[in-house]
């Protein structure tokens, strides 16, 4: 592992995309078509995608399945979009593991959710234990998981604090939906240490894979003399540098919420990642762009075209909602894998009435 490689601070600013993972009709996964996906979210304003978050049925994928579906993502993502890889697990060591292997697909972050199945036991001295050891033996920078839907506990504001002052974790995605612990997440950490991110010259943010030497895309150069002598030899193609700069950013607290997007962000979010999208990422993209131009009144206009979407499709439908919504909007979502189950045929009718003016 080249670790000179990777971005250790890295810049989470915008929306990023939390990606479905594709199942055939006998549940193996289906690479070809997180290739495709993948590769039109590269094409968007997307800042970036996380793959195998709750989204992507991360608990339901294998070990072996899952370095393969991060492998796969990594080879079809343009090099300007960050990659961040969920790769929580109960225990510290496949936690670590996965993270290793997210290295060397050169993901650029990691996403970890806390330990769920003895949950009882997840004092606040075990979830500091718990984040502390991943972050002490990952190659790539953390950003911890509050996911109250699937996990039986919220990590405590203050245990997010003590935490924001490691130098290998960066942020936070709070799915609580709660916009006041929002606010209260980013006054607990605003005194966290400053980190050093590369960022490049628009200041947005330099992944591991843009900064690594690379040929022209335009292929190889002949010379002159080749071509004057009818010799048509390629050469090889010089290497194309990424100008960067430095920004300096503090501990980052990203929105997980689709239906709080926007007072998030007024709270003092930097970003958020949103299941919602994984099949609409150019309305999530608005209310970003929106606010960021300090267009409120577009902003909010945008926040409340999306709404009964989310609340119904992300927040009701789950994972099913999800996938069909994907499939309508010319994404791939397929079917869960068991035991999720599928969605009838009147709630496709409704999410087809929900996106109908939400198109991607």
């Amino acid at each position: 592992m080249r670790a000179g490689l990777y971005n250790k601070k890295m810049l989470l600013e915008g929306i990023f995309a939390a990606v479905t993972t594709p199942f055939y009709s006998d549940e193996r996964v289906y690479f070809r078509k997180i290739e495709a996906n993948i590769a039109r979210y590269s094409r968007s304003l997307l800042a970036g995608m996380v793959v195998l978050g709750s989204t992507g049925e991360a608990p339901l994928v294998g070990e072996d399945e899952s370095r393969e579906v991060l492998r796969v993502a990594a080879e079809a993502a343009a090099p300007e979009k960050v990659l961040i890889a969920g790769v929580g697990r109960d225990s510290v060591k496949a936690t670590v593991e996965l993270a290793v292997a997210a290295a060397e697909f050169r993901y650029d972050a990691v996403l970890v959710r806390p330990p769920s199945y003895y949950a009882r036991q997840m004092s606040s001295s075990a979830v500091l234990h718990y984040y502390r050891s991943v972050a002490n033996r990952s190659p790539l920078p953390v950003i911890i998981y509050n996911i109250p839907q699937c996990v039986p506990y919220q990590i405590p504001v203050e245990v997010v604090g003590e935490l924001a002052g490691h130098p290998n974790i960066i942020g936070i995605k709070d799915s609580s939906g709660i916009v006041e612990r929002i606010g209260a997440l980013v006054a607990e950490t605003k005194n966290a240490p400053r980190r050093t991110a590369l960022v490049t010259h628009v200041f947005e943010a330099a992944t591991a894979r843009m900064l690594e030497p690379r040929a022209n895309a335009e292929g190889g150069f002949v010379s002159v003399g080749d071509l004057a002598g009818g010799a048509a030899v390629a050469t090889a193609a010089p290497v194309v540098p990424v100008k960067t700069r430095s920004r300096e950013v503090g501990f980052q607290v990203l929105c997980g919420s689709g239906s709080t997007a926007l007072e998030s962000l007024e709270a003092g979010a930097v970003g958020a990642i949103l299941g919602l999208a994984a099949f609409a990422p150019q309305a999530c993209q608005e209310i970003y762009l929106a606010w960021k131009d300090h267009d409120l009144a577009l902003a909010r206009e945008k926040q409340e075209r999306i709404a009964k979407a989310n609340q119904r499709i992300v927040g009701e439908l789950g994972i099913a909602g999800v996938k069909y919504a994907c499939d309508f909007n010319g994404y791939y979502g397929g079917r869960p894998r068991a035991p999720l189950l599928s969605i009838n045929a009147e709630e496709r009718i409704e999410i087809e009435h929900l996106l109908a003016e939400i198109r991607n």
